[in-house]
């Protein structure tokens, strides 16, 4: 849950633009990724459970009903080798829809990983057991132990004997749960105290060390660095570039494929419309802004490149069209305008 929360949560920041050739359009498509899409969930809660149905069941099926996106709880499937593949029984919250869904109709994703679930089991059951030891280990090595010492003669009496039970019975009830207990001495009766003993067991560390190794397991199956997490702040830039790079990204290129060929016609496509997806940023414009100045004055890219690279919307100023070279980059020869030939 650990995992599969952390990776919604990144996820659900990404903002889905619809783009028509060079412009970026607000219509129902982009209200419906973004906005509201369904009556029920806000899209960072929708986003939330699509991931976490395509991870922990390996895959995903969103229905359109009544222009709502709806996450399929259950659903079985008819699969075709020509023909499109058909899902039926399909189960909205306890409410099972009675349409028929064609593959054209549906958002549909698999996650790639049909043993992520059995080696989840494996992990739970191996992990399970050996954390289980340790705890039976660490409340013994807490255990209080105690002996009671006693004169026979005045235990062979039956009624002294449950007397005596029900004086013990209530004094462990009184050690137990009080912070202090005081016990009467009897005649006859010696209560001795023997807390640990003196032996070893495992520490809570060690119980710590167990729960850290389950968690980096299932992390690295998943494709999450254990370091993000726990919040190591170590190497923190190159664990995040690595996982939006390895997984992140890849998870969004799937989504934003399915999106593509399920809301758009081969030819839109080819016109270019299409699902641009913004990725959730983890260094913000003023980290890069030497960055994009080398590149806009080496003339690179020009100013439109530059504002789609950092998730920017185009601007009207003709002047981003320009492919600009300052004078530092150019050679002796080269003259600028505005500018002196050196």
């Amino acid at each position: 849950e650990m995992c599969i929360s952390f990776l919604a949560r990144t996820i659900s920041q990404t903002e889905f633009r619809v783009r028509h050739g060079k412009e970026y359009v607000k219509d129902e498509l982009y209200y419906k990724l973004n906005i509201r899409p369904n009556k029920n969930q806000t899209p960072s809660t929708f986003w939330q459970q699509f991931i976490s149905k395509l991870i922990y069941d390996n895959e995903v099926l969103v229905v359109i009903v009544d222009d709502n996106l709806l996450i399929a709880d259950d659903f079985q499937r008819n699969e075709y080798a020509i023909y499109e593949d058909v899902f039926f029984n399909v189960v909205v919250k306890d409410y099972e829809l009675r349409d028929k869904f064609k593959q054209s109709e549906v958002l549909h994703l698999k996650f790639g990983n049909e043993k992520l679930s059995r080696l989840l089991d494996s992990l739970f059951y191996d992990y399970g057991d050996l954390f289980g030891h340790i705890i039976n280990g660490q409340k013994r090595k807490n255990q209080l132990r105690a002996t009671v010492d006693m004169d026979m003669l005045s235990a062979k009496n039956k009624e002294a004997q449950l007397k005596l039970q029900e004086f013990i019975d209530n004094m462990y009830e009184s050690v137990g749960k009080r912070q202090f207990a005081i016990i009467p001495q009897q005649p006859g009766f010696e209560y001795k105290e023997h807390s640990g003993n003196g032996v070893a067991g495992q520490s809570v560390d060690e119980i710590n060390k167990v729960t850290n190794g389950f968690l980096d397991q299932v992390a690295y199956a998943i494709g999450i660095p254990p370091s993000l997490l726990r919040g190591d702040m170590a190497d923190v830039v190159e664990q995040t570039k690595n996982y939006m790079f390895f997984t992140i990204t890849p998870l969004l290129i799937k989504i934003k494929q399915e999106v593509d060929s399920k809301f758009f016609t081969k030819k839109e496509l080819m016109d270019g419309h299409f699902i641009e997806i913004r990725k959730p940023q983890y260094r913000d414009i003023f980290d890069l802004a030497t960055s994009a100045d080398k590149l806009r004055a080496s003339g690179i890219a020009n100013g439109h490149e530059l504002r789609d690279a950092l998730g920017l919307e185009q601007s009207d100023d003709p002047i981003h069209d320009e492919f600009i070279v300052t004078k530092n980059y150019t050679t002796s020869d080269e003259t600028l305008e505005g500018g002196d030939k050196d």
